[in-house]
Protein backbone atom coordinates (compact mmCIF):
# COMPACT_ATOMS: atom_id res chain seq x y z
CA UNK A 1 0.00 0.00 0.00
CA UNK A 2 3.11 2.26 1.10
CA UNK A 3 4.23 1.64 -2.47
CA UNK A 4 1.14 2.17 -4.11
CA UNK A 5 0.45 5.63 -1.84
CA UNK A 6 4.30 6.92 -3.40
CA UNK A 7 3.53 5.83 -6.75
CA UNK A 8 0.30 7.83 -7.05
CA UNK A 9 1.71 11.01 -5.40
CA UNK A 10 4.63 10.63 -8.10
CA UNK A 11 2.15 10.45 -11.25
CA UNK A 12 0.13 13.83 -9.76
CA UNK A 13 3.45 15.47 -9.20
CA UNK A 14 4.71 14.35 -13.10
CA UNK A 15 0.98 15.68 -14.64
CA UNK A 16 1.13 19.01 -12.12
CA UNK A 17 5.07 19.83 -12.96
CA UNK A 18 4.19 19.58 -17.16
CA UNK A 19 0.88 21.80 -16.54
CA UNK A 20 3.47 24.08 -14.49
CA UNK A 21 6.23 24.13 -16.76
CA UNK A 22 4.64 24.20 -20.05
CA UNK A 23 1.35 26.81 -19.47
CA UNK A 24 3.11 29.60 -17.47
CA UNK A 25 1.66 28.43 -14.59
CA UNK A 26 2.57 29.32 -10.81
CA UNK A 27 2.95 27.43 -7.73
CA UNK A 28 0.42 28.35 -4.49
CA UNK A 29 1.12 28.17 -1.47
CA UNK A 30 -1.68 25.95 -0.45
CA UNK A 31 -2.29 22.93 -2.34
CA UNK A 32 -1.83 22.39 -6.13
CA UNK A 33 -3.16 25.89 -7.49
CA UNK A 34 -2.63 27.04 -11.25
CA UNK A 35 -3.76 29.97 -12.74
CA UNK A 36 -3.55 31.00 -16.01
CA UNK A 37 -4.69 34.69 -17.14
CA UNK A 38 -6.27 35.11 -20.72
CA UNK A 39 -8.36 38.35 -20.78
CA UNK A 40 -11.05 37.17 -20.68
CA UNK A 41 -11.62 35.27 -18.74
CA UNK A 42 -9.41 33.79 -15.38
CA UNK A 43 -9.42 29.85 -15.33
CA UNK A 44 -8.23 28.22 -11.88
CA UNK A 45 -7.38 24.93 -12.30
CA UNK A 46 -7.06 23.44 -8.54
CA UNK A 47 -6.61 20.30 -6.18
CA UNK A 48 -8.29 20.87 -3.12
CA UNK A 49 -8.63 25.11 -2.81
CA UNK A 50 -11.66 27.07 -3.21
CA UNK A 51 -11.77 28.84 -6.95
CA UNK A 52 -14.06 29.80 -9.52
CA UNK A 53 -13.27 26.41 -11.61
CA UNK A 54 -12.38 23.16 -9.67
CA UNK A 55 -10.68 20.06 -11.33
CA UNK A 56 -10.41 17.87 -8.58
CA UNK A 57 -7.88 14.64 -9.23
CA UNK A 58 -9.99 12.64 -7.07
CA UNK A 59 -11.78 11.21 -9.26
CA UNK A 60 -8.65 10.92 -11.83
CA UNK A 61 -7.93 8.22 -8.56
CA UNK A 62 -11.00 6.71 -8.05
CA UNK A 63 -10.67 5.64 -11.81
CA UNK A 64 -7.20 4.88 -11.62
CA UNK A 65 -8.22 2.54 -8.65
CA UNK A 66 -11.26 0.87 -10.23
CA UNK A 67 -8.76 0.04 -13.48
CA UNK A 68 -6.13 -1.44 -11.27
CA UNK A 69 -8.85 -3.47 -8.95
CA UNK A 70 -11.67 -4.68 -11.71
CA UNK A 71 -10.37 -4.46 -15.26
CA UNK A 72 -10.11 -8.09 -17.12
CA UNK A 73 -6.68 -8.48 -18.03
CA UNK A 74 -4.81 -7.45 -15.06
CA UNK A 75 -2.00 -6.43 -14.55
CA UNK A 76 -2.72 -3.15 -16.23
CA UNK A 77 0.63 -1.07 -17.30
CA UNK A 78 0.73 1.77 -15.29
CA UNK A 79 3.09 3.30 -17.01
CA UNK A 80 0.72 3.08 -20.62
CA UNK A 81 -1.88 4.59 -18.61
CA UNK A 82 0.18 7.26 -17.15
CA UNK A 83 1.23 7.92 -20.74
CA UNK A 84 -2.42 7.38 -21.69
CA UNK A 85 -3.83 10.08 -18.98
CA UNK A 86 -0.99 13.05 -20.41
CA UNK A 87 -2.24 11.69 -23.79
CA UNK A 88 -6.00 12.58 -23.11
CA UNK A 89 -5.72 15.66 -21.09
CA UNK A 90 -3.21 17.51 -24.30
CA UNK A 91 -5.58 16.56 -26.58
CA UNK A 92 -8.58 18.37 -24.62
CA UNK A 93 -7.19 20.83 -26.22
CA UNK A 94 -8.29 20.39 -29.50
CA UNK A 95 -5.26 21.78 -31.59
CA UNK A 96 -3.97 19.57 -34.34
CA UNK A 97 0.13 20.86 -33.59
CA UNK A 98 -0.31 20.23 -29.59
CA UNK A 99 0.39 16.60 -28.94
CA UNK A 100 1.85 14.69 -26.13
CA UNK A 101 4.28 12.08 -27.64
CA UNK A 102 5.29 8.78 -25.64
CA UNK A 103 9.21 7.85 -26.27
CA UNK A 104 8.69 6.19 -29.71
CA UNK A 105 6.47 8.85 -31.05
CA UNK A 106 8.87 11.39 -30.28
CA UNK A 107 11.80 9.43 -31.50
CA UNK A 108 10.67 9.43 -34.82
CA UNK A 109 9.23 12.73 -34.79
CA UNK A 110 12.49 14.53 -34.26
CA UNK A 111 14.03 12.16 -37.13
CA UNK A 112 12.17 13.65 -39.54
CA UNK A 113 13.75 17.37 -38.63
CA UNK A 114 17.58 15.17 -38.92
CA UNK A 115 17.49 14.83 -42.54
CA UNK A 116 17.68 11.23 -41.64
CA UNK A 117 14.87 8.37 -41.22
CA UNK A 118 13.19 5.33 -42.63
CA UNK A 119 9.69 5.67 -44.07
CA UNK A 120 7.84 6.67 -46.92
CA UNK A 121 9.19 10.32 -47.01
CA UNK A 122 5.98 12.64 -46.71
CA UNK A 123 4.89 15.04 -43.98
CA UNK A 124 1.98 14.80 -42.65
CA UNK A 125 -0.99 17.11 -40.80
CA UNK A 126 -4.90 17.78 -39.98
CA UNK A 127 -6.73 19.68 -41.65
CA UNK A 128 -10.41 19.51 -40.63
CA UNK A 129 -9.91 16.72 -38.74
CA UNK A 130 -8.48 14.15 -41.91
CA UNK A 131 -4.80 13.23 -41.90
CA UNK A 132 -3.51 15.02 -44.54
CA UNK A 133 -0.47 14.78 -46.64
CA UNK A 134 1.18 18.42 -46.10
CA UNK A 135 3.65 17.87 -48.90
CA UNK A 136 5.67 14.37 -50.24
CA UNK A 137 9.43 14.65 -49.71
CA UNK A 138 11.87 15.14 -52.90
CA UNK A 139 13.45 12.49 -54.09
CA UNK A 140 11.15 10.19 -51.92
CA UNK A 141 9.33 6.91 -51.99
CA UNK A 142 5.87 8.45 -51.91
CA UNK A 143 6.63 11.20 -54.30
CA UNK A 144 7.84 8.66 -56.45
CA UNK A 145 4.27 6.82 -55.64
CA UNK A 146 2.56 9.51 -57.21
CA UNK A 147 1.53 11.00 -53.69
CA UNK A 148 0.88 14.68 -53.93
CA UNK A 149 0.27 17.77 -51.32
CA UNK A 150 -3.34 17.87 -50.44
CA UNK A 151 -4.02 13.67 -50.77
CA UNK A 152 -6.42 12.32 -47.73
CA UNK A 153 -5.51 9.74 -45.76
CA UNK A 154 -8.20 7.42 -45.41
CA UNK A 155 -6.38 4.49 -43.73
CA UNK A 156 -2.95 3.01 -43.22
CA UNK A 157 -2.34 -0.69 -43.29
CA UNK A 158 -6.30 -1.14 -43.84
CA UNK A 159 -7.22 0.93 -40.83
CA UNK A 160 -9.32 3.73 -40.66
CA UNK A 161 -7.42 7.15 -39.74
CA UNK A 162 -10.53 8.50 -38.18
CA UNK A 163 -9.99 10.49 -34.56
CA UNK A 164 -5.82 9.77 -35.50
CA UNK A 165 -3.29 12.01 -34.19
CA UNK A 166 -0.31 13.44 -36.69
CA UNK A 167 2.51 11.53 -34.51
CA UNK A 168 -0.12 7.98 -34.07
CA UNK A 169 -0.03 8.33 -37.66
CA UNK A 170 3.47 8.49 -38.24
CA UNK A 171 4.61 5.88 -36.11
CA UNK A 172 1.98 3.37 -38.19
CA UNK A 173 3.74 4.97 -41.62
CA UNK A 174 7.27 4.99 -40.29
CA UNK A 175 9.32 1.09 -40.63
CA UNK A 176 12.40 -0.41 -41.91
CA UNK A 177 13.72 -0.26 -45.11
CA UNK A 178 12.29 -2.61 -48.20
CA UNK A 179 8.99 -3.19 -46.24
CA UNK A 180 5.56 -1.60 -47.60
CA UNK A 181 3.40 0.80 -46.45
CA UNK A 182 -0.50 0.63 -47.52
CA UNK A 183 -2.16 4.06 -48.01
CA UNK A 184 -5.71 4.47 -48.84
CA UNK A 185 -5.51 8.13 -50.86
CA UNK A 186 -8.58 10.12 -51.32
CA UNK A 187 -8.60 12.96 -53.70
CA UNK A 188 -10.99 15.59 -55.01
CA UNK A 189 -13.00 14.25 -57.81
CA UNK A 190 -11.81 11.05 -57.49
CA UNK A 191 -12.67 7.98 -56.45
CA UNK A 192 -10.64 7.07 -53.45
CA UNK A 193 -7.13 4.73 -54.24
CA UNK A 194 -4.77 1.88 -52.89
CA UNK A 195 -1.11 3.28 -53.13
CA UNK A 196 1.50 0.73 -52.05
CA UNK A 197 4.72 2.99 -50.90
CA UNK A 198 8.12 0.79 -50.44
CA UNK A 199 9.67 2.40 -47.42
CA UNK A 200 13.14 3.52 -47.92
CA UNK A 201 15.92 5.46 -45.98
CA UNK A 202 15.02 9.16 -46.47
CA UNK A 203 18.37 11.00 -46.48
CA UNK A 204 17.82 14.11 -48.35
CA UNK A 205 19.28 17.92 -48.55
CA UNK A 206 17.05 20.32 -47.63
CA UNK A 207 19.22 22.88 -50.09
CA UNK A 208 20.11 22.27 -53.56
CA UNK A 209 20.51 25.11 -56.20
CA UNK A 210 20.87 25.32 -60.27
CA UNK A 211 22.24 27.75 -62.76
CA UNK A 212 19.18 28.29 -65.10
CA UNK A 213 21.01 30.41 -67.03
CA UNK A 214 20.01 34.49 -68.53
CA UNK A 215 21.69 35.10 -64.66
CA UNK A 216 19.04 33.74 -62.78
CA UNK A 217 19.65 31.18 -60.21
CA UNK A 218 16.99 28.60 -59.09
CA UNK A 219 16.95 27.53 -55.12
CA UNK A 220 15.25 24.53 -53.72
CA UNK A 221 14.61 24.41 -50.07
CA UNK A 222 12.61 21.71 -49.12
CA UNK A 223 12.52 22.30 -45.39
CA UNK A 224 13.54 23.82 -42.64
CA UNK A 225 15.78 21.22 -40.72
CA UNK A 226 18.58 20.79 -38.47
CA UNK A 227 21.07 21.34 -41.28
CA UNK A 228 18.96 23.85 -43.25
CA UNK A 229 21.43 26.91 -42.34
CA UNK A 230 24.11 24.93 -42.61
CA UNK A 231 23.30 23.58 -46.41
CA UNK A 232 22.01 27.08 -46.99
CA UNK A 233 25.21 29.09 -46.74
CA UNK A 234 26.97 26.14 -48.75
CA UNK A 235 24.87 27.23 -51.73
CA UNK A 236 24.90 31.21 -51.55
CA UNK A 237 28.76 30.62 -51.35
CA UNK A 238 28.64 28.51 -54.78
CA UNK A 239 26.24 30.51 -56.11
CA UNK A 240 28.59 33.86 -55.99
CA UNK A 241 31.30 31.89 -56.93
CA UNK A 242 30.00 30.00 -60.04
CA UNK A 243 27.57 33.15 -61.35
CA UNK A 244 29.28 35.72 -63.08
CA UNK A 245 26.11 37.54 -63.35
CA UNK A 246 23.27 37.27 -61.04
CA UNK A 247 19.89 39.09 -61.48
CA UNK A 248 17.38 36.73 -60.21
CA UNK A 249 16.55 34.25 -57.77
CA UNK A 250 14.24 31.66 -58.36
CA UNK A 251 13.13 30.59 -54.42
CA UNK A 252 11.20 27.29 -54.78
CA UNK A 253 9.30 26.54 -51.32
CA UNK A 254 6.50 24.16 -52.94
CA UNK A 255 6.24 21.41 -50.67
CA UNK A 256 8.04 22.79 -48.29
CA UNK A 257 6.63 22.04 -44.46
CA UNK A 258 8.32 23.93 -42.27
CA UNK A 259 10.63 23.36 -39.26
CA UNK A 260 12.59 25.67 -37.10
CA UNK A 261 11.12 29.24 -37.68
CA UNK A 262 14.80 30.57 -36.67
CA UNK A 263 16.01 29.08 -39.95
CA UNK A 264 13.28 30.96 -41.89
CA UNK A 265 15.47 34.10 -40.27
CA UNK A 266 18.51 33.00 -40.94
CA UNK A 267 17.42 32.47 -44.49
CA UNK A 268 15.55 35.89 -45.08
CA UNK A 269 18.64 37.36 -43.78
CA UNK A 270 20.06 36.83 -47.43
CA UNK A 271 18.12 38.87 -49.08
CA UNK A 272 17.74 42.21 -46.43
CA UNK A 273 18.64 43.37 -43.06
CA UNK A 274 16.86 44.82 -40.20
CA UNK A 275 13.62 44.67 -41.26
CA UNK A 276 10.81 42.38 -39.59
CA UNK A 277 10.75 38.65 -40.36
CA UNK A 278 7.75 37.71 -38.58
CA UNK A 279 6.14 38.92 -35.36
CA UNK A 280 5.52 36.34 -32.69
CA UNK A 281 2.65 36.93 -30.35
CA UNK A 282 2.01 35.52 -26.91
CA UNK A 283 -1.85 34.74 -25.73
CA UNK A 284 -1.84 37.52 -23.51
CA UNK A 285 -1.09 39.46 -26.47
CA UNK A 286 2.90 40.53 -26.13
CA UNK A 287 4.21 40.61 -29.23
CA UNK A 288 8.12 40.60 -29.94
CA UNK A 289 9.52 41.11 -33.76
CA UNK A 290 11.85 39.00 -35.34
CA UNK A 291 14.25 40.74 -37.25
CA UNK A 292 16.61 39.71 -40.24
CA UNK A 293 20.20 39.44 -39.46
CA UNK A 294 22.07 43.68 -39.91
CA UNK A 295 24.72 42.25 -42.08
CA UNK A 296 24.40 42.61 -45.76
CA UNK A 297 23.32 39.41 -47.14
CA UNK A 298 24.70 38.36 -50.90
CA UNK A 299 21.13 38.61 -52.58
CA UNK A 300 20.15 42.10 -51.58
CA UNK A 301 20.96 44.01 -54.81
CA UNK A 302 19.04 41.44 -56.85
CA UNK A 303 16.57 42.90 -59.01
CA UNK A 304 14.30 40.25 -59.27
CA UNK A 305 13.04 37.84 -56.39
CA UNK A 306 10.48 34.97 -57.20
CA UNK A 307 9.48 32.12 -54.49
CA UNK A 308 6.97 29.58 -55.72
CA UNK A 309 4.87 28.54 -53.39
CA UNK A 310 1.64 25.92 -53.09
CA UNK A 311 -0.48 23.93 -50.78
CA UNK A 312 2.57 21.93 -49.51
CA UNK A 313 3.85 25.53 -48.47
CA UNK A 314 3.72 25.85 -44.73
CA UNK A 315 4.82 27.59 -41.84
CA UNK A 316 8.45 28.51 -41.87
CA UNK A 317 7.84 28.63 -45.80
CA UNK A 318 5.32 30.67 -45.04
CA UNK A 319 6.93 32.86 -43.05
CA UNK A 320 9.75 33.42 -45.54
CA UNK A 321 7.60 33.74 -48.50
CA UNK A 322 5.48 36.42 -46.49
CA UNK A 323 8.80 38.36 -45.15
CA UNK A 324 10.06 38.63 -49.01
CA UNK A 325 6.90 40.04 -50.63
CA UNK A 326 6.31 42.15 -47.43
CA UNK A 327 10.49 43.73 -47.64
CA UNK A 328 11.74 43.05 -50.74
CA UNK A 329 8.65 43.08 -53.17
CA UNK A 330 9.47 39.58 -54.39
CA UNK A 331 6.76 38.21 -56.98
CA UNK A 332 4.72 34.31 -55.55
CA UNK A 333 3.36 32.10 -57.92
CA UNK A 334 1.72 29.18 -57.65
CA UNK A 335 -1.47 28.04 -55.38
CA UNK A 336 -2.09 28.96 -51.93
CA UNK A 337 -0.17 28.38 -49.08
CA UNK A 338 -0.79 25.81 -46.44
CA UNK A 339 -2.29 28.37 -43.69
CA UNK A 340 0.17 27.58 -40.32
CA UNK A 341 -0.09 30.25 -38.02
CA UNK A 342 1.00 28.97 -34.80
CA UNK A 343 4.29 28.13 -33.33
CA UNK A 344 5.13 25.22 -31.15
CA UNK A 345 7.69 24.68 -28.21
CA UNK A 346 9.12 21.26 -28.46
CA UNK A 347 10.37 19.51 -24.97
CA UNK A 348 11.54 16.51 -24.29
CA UNK A 349 11.67 14.74 -20.75
CA UNK A 350 14.01 12.40 -19.42
CA UNK A 351 12.35 9.21 -19.93
CA UNK A 352 12.58 9.81 -24.10
CA UNK A 353 8.71 11.37 -24.34
CA UNK A 354 7.63 14.82 -25.73
CA UNK A 355 5.28 17.50 -25.88
CA UNK A 356 4.58 19.90 -28.57
CA UNK A 357 3.08 22.38 -27.30
CA UNK A 358 1.13 25.60 -29.04
CA UNK A 359 2.70 28.64 -27.43
CA UNK A 360 2.43 31.35 -30.00
CA UNK A 361 1.12 32.53 -32.85
CA UNK A 362 2.98 34.49 -35.89
CA UNK A 363 1.89 37.52 -38.02
CA UNK A 364 3.57 38.58 -41.29
CA UNK A 365 5.59 42.03 -40.96
CA UNK A 366 1.99 43.78 -42.19
CA UNK A 367 0.77 41.91 -39.07
CA UNK A 368 -1.31 39.63 -40.71
CA UNK A 369 -2.12 36.10 -39.39
CA UNK A 370 -2.59 33.51 -42.07
CA UNK A 371 -3.41 30.77 -40.13
CA UNK A 372 -6.64 28.46 -41.76
CA UNK A 373 -6.10 30.82 -44.75
CA UNK A 374 -3.06 30.88 -46.11
CA UNK A 375 -1.55 33.06 -48.38
CA UNK A 376 -2.49 34.10 -52.28
CA UNK A 377 0.10 33.88 -55.18
CA UNK A 378 0.49 37.40 -57.13
CA UNK A 379 0.18 34.99 -60.28
CA UNK A 380 -1.48 31.73 -59.56
CA UNK A 381 -0.59 29.07 -61.96
CA UNK A 382 -2.31 25.86 -61.84
CA UNK A 383 -1.19 22.37 -62.82
CA UNK A 384 -3.05 20.22 -65.50
CA UNK A 385 -3.30 16.51 -65.50
CA UNK A 386 -1.70 16.65 -68.61
CA UNK A 387 1.00 18.76 -67.11
CA UNK A 388 1.56 16.18 -64.21
CA UNK A 389 1.98 13.69 -66.37
CA UNK A 390 4.66 15.16 -68.77
CA UNK A 391 6.33 16.58 -65.86
CA UNK A 392 5.77 19.86 -67.06
CA UNK A 393 6.57 22.45 -64.54
CA UNK A 394 4.35 25.17 -65.17
CA UNK A 395 5.11 27.20 -62.12
CA UNK A 396 9.01 27.07 -62.60
CA UNK A 397 8.35 27.69 -66.10
CA UNK A 398 6.39 30.84 -65.57
CA UNK A 399 9.05 32.33 -62.73
CA UNK A 400 11.98 31.27 -65.65
CA UNK A 401 10.06 33.64 -68.17
CA UNK A 402 9.59 36.79 -65.42
CA UNK A 403 13.57 36.57 -64.66
CA UNK A 404 14.16 36.86 -68.16
CA UNK A 405 12.32 40.03 -68.30
CA UNK A 406 14.69 41.52 -65.27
Amino acid sequence: MKAKTKFQRLLIFVLIAISFFYGGYYYGKRGYEVEVKRNPPEIKVINKNPGDQEVDFALFWRVWDLVQKEYLERPVDGQKMLYGAIKGMVASLDDPYTAFLPPDVNEAVNESLNNQYQGIGAELGLKDGQLIVVAPLDGSPAKAAGVRAGDRILAIEGESTAGISVAEAVVKIRGDAGTTSTLMIGRDNEEPKEIKIKRDVIKIDSVTWEDKGDGTAYIRVSRFGQDTNEEWDRVVDEITQQMDQLDAIVLDLRGNPGGYLLSAVHLAGEFFSNKTVLIQESATGEEVDYPAPRTKGAFQDIPGIFVLVDEGSASASEILAAALKDNVNAVLIGKKTFGKGTIQDAKDFEDGSGIHLTTNKWLTPKKVWVHNEGIEPDITVEFSEEDINNANDVQLNKALELAKEI
